[in-house]
């Protein structure tokens, strides 16, 4: 299960219209091991080239699975308030990094008890590195919101500012 609590409610909502939309390739019910492994490998995937023709389909069907499972929920929220609105500078797929970073915390960690704020500390870093993955490919591309992000990460002071961004953006 995918739960929202974002302002750009359009991407999530847009995605969520499509797994919906889409015929269920199951019925709603808890996850398989072998569920969880073949969408960790299709995330892994999505992860690896987010710009592949095959990613849009690869994202469809994550958030396809998560709208059919029981026992496992993403919980999105307004983490990066910084980009910019609409797809500029590929913020619908720096958004989507850090979905899909938190689809994989989530599965790699079920069993466990939810530990939200390192659920979106997992996405934020997702997040940063999509956008690094993009920069390779279009450099002028940079913004200076996820450069600073950036360098938060790698002083140590990125969990600071996901605390902060959670308290004010993702009630529980």
């Amino acid at each position: 299960m995918i739960v929202c609590r974002i302002s750009p409610a359009a991407v999530c909502l847009g995605l969520l219209l499509a797994a919906v939309v889409s015929p269920a390739q199951d019925t709603p019910g808890p996850s398989t091991e072998a569920d969880r492994q073949q969408v960790l490998a299709s995330i892994h995937s999505w992860q690896a080239d987010p710009l592949d023709p095959q990613a849009n389909n690869q994202l469809v069907s994550v958030y396809k699975w998560f709208s059919n499972v029981t026992d496992i929920t993403v919980h999105v929220c307004t983490l990066l308030d910084g980009l910019p609105k609409g797809d500029k500078k590929d913020s619908v797929t720096i958004f989507s990094g850090q979905v899909m970073a938190q689809a994989a915390f989530v599965i790699e960690n079920s069993g466990k008890k939810v530990d939200r704020l390192a659920e979106y500390e997992a996405g934020v870093e997702g997040a940063l590195r999509v956008y690094e993955f993009l920069l390779k490919a279009n450099p002028q591309d940079r913004q200076k919101y996820l450069d600073d992000l950036i360098r938060r990460r790698d002083a140590g002071t990125l969990d600071d500012f996901v605390k902060q961004r959670a308290d004010a953006a993702c009630k529980n």
